[in-house]
């Protein structure tokens, strides 16, 4: 199936390992020029030596400036077909014990920058007619993830956004949706699990095995298969497909 991807520019957020990373690369295989964004530079100099069509762009989702500043040189440019919102995750915590300085500072990096940034490259995608704004959350705005509350807060403010924006710009040709992982294997994963183990002073092989035993498919996804879900959705053939939560968990939640 051509995705008729190629040629399509995309910003990927989050790009230096993970979920990002394998996005990034997912669209990059189907013809999209990539800028992969994200703190850590190498990281994705890294992965991409070699790739073309991914150009690495420093980006710090916390500072304000630095958002504007990778927006005006993208605009500059002629902006972008496609965003992918993918911002890291918060440190893990109650919302007891979560303080007020917290819950500003972790919202405004991983939801009032990404809708500033989505907003601001709208325009070009509404005089070609055609774009795509995907959301990474997590499956905790549809189940709260205990010890997650930053997480389950932020990122259920996304979809209420995007489902928002998706009745706004639909006519467009623009749609703009939110992708749903449940546990896919990637360092972010780990070192929950390994929080896990630490709180509940259980070993982190222990944690990780019932973590996997509440699965129904018995195992975490692999970012890959996050990736191309992500990839589909970013494409011409799913030009029908907007406003929408999609899981990509495995079948871990249980709700209908």
């Amino acid at each position: 199936m051509d995705l008729e991807l190629g040629g399509k520019r995309a910003l990927v957020l989050g790009a230096s390992r993970g979920i990002g990373m394998a996005i990034a690369k997912s669209l990059a295989a189907e013809g999209a020029v990539v800028f992969a964004a994200a703190r850590s530079i190498d990281k994705i100099e890294g992965w991409a030596n070699g790739m073309g069509n991914v150009h690495p762009i420093e980006l710090d989702l916390s500072a304000i400036q630095a958002v504007d500043t990778v927006i005006d040189r993208l605009l500059t440019e002629g902006g972008v077909d496609i965003v992918v919102n993918n911002g890291g995750g918060p440190p893990p915590g109650t919302a007891e014990a979560t303080e007020r300085a917290a819950w500003i500072t972790n919202f405004e990096a991983m939801a009032a920058n990404l809708f500033h940034l989505t907003t601001r490259l709208l325009p070009p995608m509404k005089e070609r007619g055609w774009g795509r704004v995907i959301s990474v959350t997590s499956s905790g705005v549809e189940q709260p993830i205990p010890n997650l509350a930053l997480s389950n807060g932020i990122r259920a403010a996304l979809v209420g956004w995007s489902k928002t924006l998706a009745g706004e710009v639909a006519a467009d040709g623009i749609t703009v949706n939110v992708v749903m992982p449940g546990r896919i294997h990637t360092q972010r994963v780990d070192e929950l699990d390994a929080a896990a183990a630490k709180r509940t002073q259980k070993d982190v092989a222990e944690v990780a095995a019932n973590s996997r035993a509440a699965i129904p498919v018995g195992r975490y996804g692999k970012p890959e298969e996050f990736a191309d879900v992500v990839t589909f959705l970013a494409s011409a053939r799913a030009s029908y497909v907007t406003g929408s939560r999609i899981r990509i968990d495995g079948g871990a939640i249980k709700s209908i």
